[in-house]
């Protein structure tokens, strides 16, 4: 006697849901059928032979990194879901572990919807890492990345779909193309640091493109998979990244497609943009002209250090000159308050998708000590057998010792601070 397992509108297998595992840690919730056509998608079994399913593989994966995001991925899904009738497609949430329980919300959803699956990063954070875990994680043909905060606008994602189809390398939602507006959504101050990075990416990339810092982007998956390896997995804004790697291996021949869209209101959480966010993307640029030699929290971290230099001379000259201490204490206090700013620095800018916090950051702050102070001996070291050795005038010899410190520095807290 024939039995029937269906797949309703959301996915839901009768039978109870399926929960997959990776072999890097992230759980993954929700089944693997796309949404076809917003159909029901049926299969029979008999007892003459095995059960078979019948079903279509999506077409289009698109990813949507979260982060406290909780409020916005049921509205979001639905959105999609009426923006792409008609094809075949899933949404992989990928999040990186959020307080609010946006993981168990999308696990939820996963149960209820075949085309939703879930990616519950834990001990891993950073949007430019969450986005490639994700595309990494497809089997469809194309892959798209959209914000799960309802600024980007979903509806254009089948005309980005159609450029990429036509011959587009990759097709780019922009708020500064045509029609495109961001004066809804963005704040004097975010609209202003835009156009910086547009400005700048443009020298880097040899293109023309109204708006190198969306996440909003579409892609075919094989084009992923090329320059998936040389991707960095710091910051937050990867569309750069991908631009510059993918347009050296076309040979500067890559065909962007920009699809005006515009930029609304945040539906629900805070806004994650900020000065730091565009000290980053500075900082991805740098590393690009390198070619990726300097990384980009290298970048920062060096940064980050000859601040402290101002710091420890002006701590230096105040405990000194005005406070009367004698010198042997001015300079501990210069050295420990310069550090306490370095670290607060790096924990804000150049880590900011590991930020530590509570309990963490006072540890974390402990092992930084730490490390800094066995970095100040390599300084020394390094500085007097190249001085001592006349390898190097006394200048040069400080110049290396200071180099040797901060790369030491920068190696170890990133071992054992921000691991």
């Amino acid at each position: 006697m024939a039995r029937e397992i269906g797949w309703g509108h959301g996915g839901v297998k009768r039978g109870g849901p399926k929960n997959f595992a990776s072999s890097d840690g992230a759980c993954y919730a929700g089944s693997r059928p796309a949404l076809q056509n917003n159909k029901m998608i049926s299969m029979t079994a008999s007892a003459e032979r095995p059960e078979t399913q019948t079903w279509t593989p999506p077409k289009l994966s698109v990813v949507v990194p979260t982060f406290n995001e909780r409020d916005n991925i049921a509205p979001l899904v639905e959105k999609l879901e009426a923006a792409l009738a008609g094809i075949d497609f899933e949404v992989i949430v990928v999040d990186d572990n959020s307080p609010d329980g946006t993981a168990e919300l999308a696990k939820d959803l996963a149960r209820q919807k075949g085309h939703v699956r879930c990616i519950h990063r834990v001990g891993r954070r950073g949007l430019s890492s969450a986005c490639i875990e994700g595309m990494a994680s497809s089997s469809a043909e194309y892959v798209a990345v959209i914000d799960a905060d309802h600024q980007h606008d979903e509806t254009i994602l089948p005309e980005m779909l159609r450029r990429v189809e036509a011959g587009a390398d990759i097709a780019v939602g922009s708020r500064y193309n045509g029609e495109g507006s961001s004066t809804e959504g963005f704040s004097k101050s975010r609209q202003a640091g835009s156009t910086l990075a547009t400005k700048l990416s443009g020298i880097l990339t040899g293109k023309t493109l109204s708006d190198p810092m969306s996440g909003f982007f579409l892609m075919p998956r094989a084009l992923f998979n090329e320059v998936a390896p040389g991707l960095s997995r710091e910051g937050f804004k990867i569309l750069l990244d991908i631009i510059v790697s993918a347009n050296r291996r076309r040979g500067g021949k890559l065909v962007i497609a920009e699809v005006p869209y515009s930029f609304r209101r945040r539906f629900a959480g805070e806004s994650k943009m900020s000065a730091l966010v565009v000290a980053q993307f500075l900082g991805l640029i740098v590393s690009q002209i390198s070619r990726g030699i300097l990384p980009t929290s290298f970048l920062l971290f060096s940064l980050v250090g000859a601040s402290g230099v101002v710091v420890h001379l002006g701590v230096l000259t105040l405990a000194f000159e005005v406070l009367g201490f004698n010198f042997a204490n001015s300079q501990l206090l210069a050295t420990l308050v310069a550090m306490t700013t370095n670290y607060i620095l790096n924990n804000e800018l150049t880590y900011a998708d590991k930020k530590l916090r509570g309990r963490r950051f006072w540890t974390g702050l402990l092992s930084f000590y730490i490390v800094c102070s066995f970095g100040t001996l390599a300084n020394v070291s390094v500085a007097s057998v190249l001085y001592e050795t006349n390898a190097a005038n006394f200048l040069i010899a400080g110049i290396a010792g200071a180099v040797m410190s901060v790369v030491f520095n920068y190696a170890v807290t990133r071992m054992f601070t921000w691991r």
